[in-house]
């Protein structure tokens, strides 16, 4: 019914497996205090970027922001609570307790058990995890219908800043982490970062930094597409904002995520990875610039800043951000970032200790003074997408799509309206026509538990019951169906007589040729 391909290159990348063998080129030096200055100015620029367009995210979609930013120095202090930041410090504690081994299991084991709020593929990752599917299968389009969203874009940030050079191993630790939540282009969306932050080290050209990140991935993925046309396109084009205009009209559309379908938000990874790359080429190696351009491109306006300036400053350093951006951080240096045992300081440390680690694993060299990396190119993994097509409708629950037993009530829901009910046995079904559902619902504390039978065939069980600090929308998912029309039926499951709980269901998302 679902056409997948499940692909095995962590074996390919794992550090545990050995030594990523150097190819033909020079080793290249850098000494230590310029490796913690790279790695200083790559936290900072996170901080500064995801503060800078925290005002902004999401409130500009399809649209280039227009109006004034502000920026007073004293503003980085937002990024101790933002998500951006305190993701990606959990997998970075998972390999400061648990080594450059550490599995994909285990990312998703201190995942599941994290106390933060959560979205998107995160949120449905968290939710899977809890519920016994175990990484990497809670990032798997067969279980997660968020598998191309932007999540682990956002969170990959910190392999790129412990591989200098490196962009091979960057791929192996993108490969074990991203698989928790995502797959496909929501992971070349990490492994195109951290392969930015690889590059960074040894690059001063923004282009050929894009590049190398593009090299780190299929050129066939739709995801490489995209990057190739904001290379091209930029080329030749000296203003931003049209070759923003030419990626929009060509990519921001078809978004399968069931939050974004058939409306202008879109958190598509790939979409807003254009945007950090529109900022890294026409900032051309100035920080306000680069800022600028990434996050006035929109959508994502805080994440794709942040990543954005995060590139730069491995590039530039953390003593070349211009003071006007930077003087915020001393007074915030020792503070904890939320949930996490890291403040700037710290998390600075940690990450030029696994950096010092991985550089001798992968055959460098490390002294007191210096690093010498063996020259590597970046290589992308074998190519892997998620086979979905166009959202087509949204078939609301009080539209004609759908037919209700008795023992349902209307009442207000997220999507407007939702069909409600306690009792055991009442059904709703479902017509619709195409070759993809996704069942959108309420999540509760008393959350029942429904069966689903699709074209005649049972086809799964919805489970309502919340799980800790999820913010998630959809029940139940199917792609990759026979084109035309198919009947889903939803019936409210009992224990010895009694309804299992609540269910709310807001409508459905159909998805076609």
């Amino acid at each position: 019914m679902r056409r997948f391909r499940i692909l095995a290159i962590a074996a390919l990348f794992a550090l545990g497996a050995g030594t990523v063998t150097a190819q033909s080129g020079s080793a290249r030096r850098l000494s230590r205090t310029e490796l913690e200055n790279k790695i200083r100015g790559g936290w900072a620029g996170q901080m500064i970027g995801v503060s800078y367009g925290a005002p902004t995210e999401f409130v500009s979609n399809r649209r280039i922001i227009r109006w004034p930013i502000t920026w007073k120095p004293e503003n980085v202090t937002n990024s101790i609570k933002q998500d951006d930041l305190y993701v990606e410090m959990t997998f970075a504690e998972v390999l400061d307790k648990e080594g450059l081994d550490a599995t994909t299991e285990q990312f998703g084991e201190m995942f599941k058990n994290s106390k933060y709020m959560l979205w998107h593929a995160n949120a449905s990752a968290r939710r899977l995890l809890n519920r016994g599917i175990k990484a990497p299968w809670s990032g798997h389009p067969k279980f997660n219908a968020h598998a191309d969203d932007i999540d682990f874009q956002i969170e990959s940030d910190f392999i790129g800043l412990m591989t200098p050079g490196l962009p091979q191993v960057a791929n192996g630790f993108a490969d074990r982490v991203g698989r928790v939540m995502n797959y496909g282009d929501g992971l070349y969306g990490g492994m195109f970062f951290s392969g930015m932050y690889a590059a960074a080290f040894f690059e001063t050209d923004p282009r050929k930094v894009v590049e190398a990140g593009l090299a780190s991935i299929p050129a066939d993925s739709k995801y490489g597409k995209v990057i190739r046309d904001v290379l091209d396109w930029s080329a030749g084009e000296p203003d931003w904002r049209k070759t923003w205009r030419k990626v929009t009209d060509k990519w921001d559309r078809d978004d399968a995520c069931p939050d974004g379908a058939l409306n202008e938000f879109n958190i598509d990874a790939k979409l807003n990875g254009a945007f950090v790359a529109l900022g890294l080429l026409y900032g051309g190696g100035d920080f306000s610039k680069t800022l600028e351009v990434a996050t006035r491109s929109g959508q994502d306006s805080d994440c794709n800043p942040s990543s954005a300036a995060g590139i730069l400053g491995v590039m530039i350093g953390y003593n070349a951000i211009p003071d006007e951006w930077k003087s915020g951080i001393p007074a915030i240096a020792d503070t904890k970032f939320d949930y996490t045992n890291y403040t700037f300081n710290e998390i600075i440390a940690s990450t030029v200790a696994r950096a010092l680690k991985v550089v001798e694993h992968a055959g460098g060299q490390v002294s007191a003074s210096e690093i010498v990396v063996p020259f590597q190119a970046p290589k992308p993994p074998v190519l892997e997408q998620w086979d979905v097509d166009a959202p087509t409708a949204s078939l609301l629950s009080y539209g004609g799509a759908w037919t209700w037993s008795d023992g349902w009530e209307e009442r207000p829901a997220g999507m407007g309206r939702a069909k409600w009910t306690t009792q055991p046995g009442a059904q709703a079904t479902l017509q619709f026509s195409g070759t993809g559902v996704v069942i959108r619902g309420e999540y509760d504390d008393q959350g029942g538990k429904a069966d689903v039978v699709l074209d005649g065939q049972p086809a799964g069980t919805i489970d309502a019951s919340d799980v800790f600090n999820v913010d998630d929308s959809y029940y139940w998912f199917v792609t990759g169906l026979k084109p035309g029309a198919h009947t889903v039926q939803i019936k409210m499951q009992s224990a010895n007589g009694k309804a299992s709980g609540t269910l709310g269901i807001e409508g459905a998302i159909a998805y076609g040729k």
